[in-house]
């Protein structure tokens, strides 16, 4: 059974106000997905604890950086079930965990930050291994 959208709403609009597109059905991912030139971050947001104190303070940090992704999207795992599962098909050899990110160029998945690499690291740690990243394989700089 899905968490209660109104406990959640929060923790979504803390990542939406970043930037992100709320990915919360099928078609959306599938949407969000069908673009496959350019770059494509997909961040899986979730309840637990290390969202809350590394993934998503990361995220922003992240996301302040000179090189981005075209595109950004988040689904919620417990909330938005289908939606993450068809979001994390598009990444089926990584195993499915919450929170994670993946960073997808030209289609391809070329980074995966699992939540093992989360757990137990600060937001700036985190946020660095997701920046090197972006610097590596995103070309579009921020908007000003």
């Amino acid at each position: 059974m899905p968490y209660d959208p109104a406990m959640v709403r929060p923790m979504k609009e803390e990542v939406t106000r970043l930037g992100a597109k709320q990915l919360a059905t099928a078609a959306e991912v599938d949407k969000f997905f069908a673009e496959k030139k350019g770059t494509a971050f997909l961040f899986i947001n979730s309840v637990c604890g290390c969202a809350a104190g590394g993934a998503r303070p990361a995220l922003r940090i992240a996301l302040a950086n000179d090189h981005l992704p075209d595109r950004i999207g988040t689904v919620f795992a417990g909330q938005d079930v289908e939606a993450t599962s068809r979001a994390r098909a598009a990444f089926a050899d990584y195993p499915p965990s919450s929170p994670s990110a993946a960073l997808l160029k030209d289609g391809e998945v070329v980074f995966f930050l699992p939540r093992h690499e989360i757990e137990g690291r600060d937001p700036a740690s985190i946020a660095h291994t997701i920046v090197q990243a972006f610097d590596e394989h995103c070309a579009l700089a921020k908007k000003a």
